[in-house]
């Protein structure tokens, strides 16, 4: 099992990359999202990678993060969802997103990767709910996948943390303030009154 591969950034094509490891080239298949921050070709990488292999195929995917990479193998493990719609998956949604939709049971925002149909976004749901550590993962990227931009991060923010000190976990207040909708003409104290509404 191949872990991660360093070397140099040769090419790049529509899904996959190609790095330079002491004079072999590994074709390495990654999200759309990891495409849109690739560096100069020429530039030495990290990438950590899962071997896919089958009869007739054997596939490197990679990955920025182990975090990226083991969501990617929670995934793959769902029935129903192999390699190139798990890619698909973490091209149409950041991580932070991916958790949001779970837990808001937001089979419309996974169905927007394709390959993935309502039936299978439902599916995903059931299953990622037992398996992603949705509180081990809470981070300040996710706080920002909520609010509707900079203006109103910290407002939202602090309306979050005054929930989690209510009691509440940092999902449940995560989701209660997405609730609201737009919260950019909204200060603290309002955003708190709307998102325990939401919690009521």
């Amino acid at each position: 099992m191949i872990a991660y591969i360093s070397g140099a950034l040769v090419s790049a094509g529509e899904n996959y990359i190609v790095i330079d490891n002491h004079g072999m080239g590994y074709r390495i298949f990654v999200s759309g999202k990891f495409l849109e921050h690739i560096p100069a070709y020429g530039t030495q990488i990290k990438i950590y990678t899962h071997m896919y292999i089958r009869e007739d195929e054997l596939t490197l995917y990679g990955f920025h993060s182990e975090e990226e990479l083991s969501v990617f193998r929670i995934l793959i493990g769902i029935s129903g969802v192999g390699p190139k719609v798990a890619m698909a998956i973490l091209t149409a949604l950041t991580i932070q997103e991916l958790q949001l939709a779970v837990i808001s049971e937001d089979a419309k925002t996974i169905s927007k990767a394709n390959g993935v149909g309502a039936k299978g976004a439902s599916r995903i749901i059931l299953e990622l709910k037992d398996k992603l550590k949705m509180e081990d993962m809470m981070d300040a990227a996710y706080e920002q996948s909520i609010v509707q931009d900079t203006q109103d991060l910290n407002a939202a923010r602090d309306a979050i943390l005054a929930l989690v000190n209510l009691g509440y976990s940092n999902s449940e207040a995560a989701l209660a303030v997405k609730k609201i909708g737009d919260t950019s003409q909204m200060d603290i104290e309002s955003i708190l009154k709307a998102a325990l509404k939401k919690l009521i």
